[in-house]
């Protein structure tokens, strides 16, 4: 029985990868400043005063949303992270063992993000209900 020879990802290869994913990151986070930009600026607008306002009145919703995108944005870091892992990767058996880790870590991360999620929403209703 012979021996499965081992498959090694070029340098030159990785060093690509590297780049490419250091780009991907630094172009994700220019767009996140634009979209926090904006957003912000939507909400001072004269029309949009009102709604904050209302969201107000509406409890702990604005909680709700910037929770959620502050889980955006960590999955997002961790996706890079693993991206940029996967570039350095020196075979395919620990390319396997990367991304079966970050599918492992992610499920958690998931439940437990929903959890929370849906603790903010229920504060969020009952803050609601209390105020009518």
């Amino acid at each position: 029985m012979a021996d499965n020879p081992s498959f090694e990802i070029p340098p030159e290869l990785r060093e690509l990868a590297e780049k490419n994913v250091e780009q991907a990151r630094a172009a994700y986070g220019q767009f996140m400043d634009f979209l926090t930009q904006a957003m912000g600026a939507w909400a001072k607008t004269p029309g949009n005063a009102q709604m904050a306002g209302f969201n107000a009145q509406m409890g702990g919703f604005k909680s709700v949303q910037d929770r959620a995108i502050g889980f955006a944005k960590e999955n997002a870091e961790r996706s890079f992270a693993l991206a940029s892992d996967l570039a350095k990767a020196k075979d395919v058996q620990e390319v396997l063992t990367l991304q079966s880790r970050y599918a492992q870590t992610q499920m958690q991360t998931f439940g437990l993000q929903a959890q929370q999620l849906s603790w903010l929403m229920a504060d969020a209703l009952r803050s609601m209900q209390t105020k009518k």
